[in-house]
């Protein structure tokens, strides 16, 4: 919707003199999207996440004061993350094998949130939806920095492991979508012979546009490190869509669940 709206002021040379922030909690924001609504528009994107099984509000990202300190690109980083749980929520993040993993901002996990207002059982469910001592897993892997700023990393299952390695689809499709020429983009794992997994992107191309995969690859690699960046891409006519507006990979995957990478 966002896109949307970016690309029909753009074309129109339109402005926003009324609007002066807007809270984006759908699906991560890219950063390039945050600066273009900043810089163009002079609009404040707040960064927002929950669940419906949370009442819904789980994170907001609203400024702290130690920020006004920091420089236009340390804040747009803070800026990218979905933001800190207000009163009643609590966030931590977990491996595996439930060791709690350190909020330095580095470690990523599997992201467990508790509260009085967060889902206890599903409808017409027997069994409770918590481990025992009360934390729901959201399915979402994130990171949790000194201050409590969360970031989603990916969710569990679209994550791609490669070569024992993690790589963020989101991060990925995010990136991608900083490209002038690129529509919107989703990335999913290839199979590949060697490293088990790659990232395959999936483009549309803007109208008028005819961007070239190697202008994308090196687009892409200017910010993610060179094992991360996807040898495979395809362009598509239509990103499919679910009814909130999310890019649907389950089409996705079933169209190119074949899809082999050789190199």
């Amino acid at each position: 919707m966002w896109t949307g709206l970016l690309d029909y002021l753009e074309s129109e040379d339109l402005d926003l003199p009324s609007l002066q922030e807007t809270i984006i909690g759908g699906s991560a924001v890219p950063r390039s999207m945050i600066a273009q609504f900043d810089k163009e528009y002079g609009v404040k994107v707040i960064h927002a996440w929950g669940m419906t099984e949370m009442s819904p509000l789980g994170t907001i990202n609203r400024p702290l004061p130690f920020m006004t300190e920091l420089s236009y690109e340390q804040r747009l980083d803070i800026q990218c993350k979905q933001g800190r749980a207000p009163y009643g929520v609590e966030l931590k993040i977990a491996d595996d094998d439930d060791n709690i993993l350190p909020n330095d901002g580095l470690a990523f996990g599997r992201l467990l949130v508790r509260g009085p207002w967060v889902v206890e059982r599903y409808y017409k469910q027997a069994g409770t939806a918590l481990d025992n001592d009360g934390w729901f897993d959201t399915g979402d892997v994130a990171t949790i920095d000194e201050y409590g700023f969360m970031q989603i990393t990916d969710r569990s299952k679209d994550i791609i492991k490669s070569g024992g390695e993690w790589i963020s689809s989101a991060e990925i499709e995010n990136v991608a979508i900083a490209h002038r020429e690129i529509q919107i983009a989703a990335c999913i794992g290839a199979k590949h012979p060697k490293w088990d997994e790659r990232p395959l992107l999936l483009v549309v191309k803007k109208p008028g546009s005819e961007p070239t995969k190697s202008s994308i690859r090196e687009h892409v690699a200017q910010s993610v490190a060179k094992w991360q960046v996807p040898e495979g891409i395809e362009f598509i006519e239509e990103m499919p869509l679910t009814a909130t507006g999310k890019i649907d990979k389950k089409p996705l995957r079933a169209k190119f669940g074949g899809y082999y990478l050789n190199e």
